[in-house]
């Protein structure tokens, strides 16, 4: 069979991808490539060459390497930041550090792919959001929990915002470390989380074990 027949095949399946089809596979390409190599290392060329497109194709859906980029990291996000939000209903502060600290590091166990893009340093031209932005938007969600302990607990409530960095950046710094090393087990992982954030080096339990029903 020759080349022309071959070229012939590509032409018709290419044709037979929709527009939305043709615009998730370049998001998929697009965020494994992202997390594989980073953003500057990633070029239009290769997002296109491996989706067996053209570069224009590219640029006619994202308007180039930012665009596309961008959506990545606004899913990613999205995404994250929704799991740890729906684990803050829980009904006890305590249940509610254990259950955001269990979805962060569910988040890295089953979208390794999306983690790693949000954990590189975004461009600048990019014009997105970077692992910082991440952590901010996941601490303001859990700065009404650090307000509420503090006025029960006669502490000063404009400390919180600082509190909810320190313990948001705590559990993103280590589901990154996590996602090279996968052990412990996530549930053990987040029961020394929840540890020190709770007891406080000075009051650390032995073996600490999650008080919440283990999530899927």
């Amino acid at each position: 069979m020759g080349a022309a027949d071959s070229e012939q095949r590509v032409r018709v399946r290419r044709k037979r991808m929709t527009g939305e089809e043709r615009r998730r596979q370049l998001l998929e390409i697009g965020r494994a490539l992202f997390a594989e190599r980073g953003f500057d290392a990633t070029s239009v060329e290769e997002i296109a060459a491996r989706a067996g497109v053209s570069k224009p194709v590219v640029y006619e859906h994202f308007g180039g390497k930012e665009g596309l980029y961008a959506i990545v990291v606004d899913q990613e996000m999205r995404t994250l930041v929704g799991m740890v939000s729906e684990a803050l209903d829980a009904d006890s502060a305590r249940n509610k550090i254990e259950k955001a600290a269990l979805a962060l590091l569910r988040y890295v166990e089953e979208n390794t792919v999306g983690f790693r893009v949000l954990t590189r340093d975004s461009h600048v031209a990019s014009g997105t959001g970077s692992f910082a932005s991440l952590i901010n938007d996941i601490a303001s969600q859990v700065e009404y929990i650090m307000v509420d302990e503090f006025a029960e607990r006669g502490y000063d409530p404009a400390l919180a915002p600082m509190y909810a960095q320190a313990l948001v950046g705590m559990w993103a710094l280590t589901g990154q470390w996590w996602l090279e090393v996968r052990r412990p087990k996530r549930e053990v992982v987040a029961a020394h989380l929840v540890n020190l954030a709770w007891n406080g080096l000075s009051s650390l339990e032995a073996k600490p074990r999650l008080r919440t029903k283990r999530s899927r």
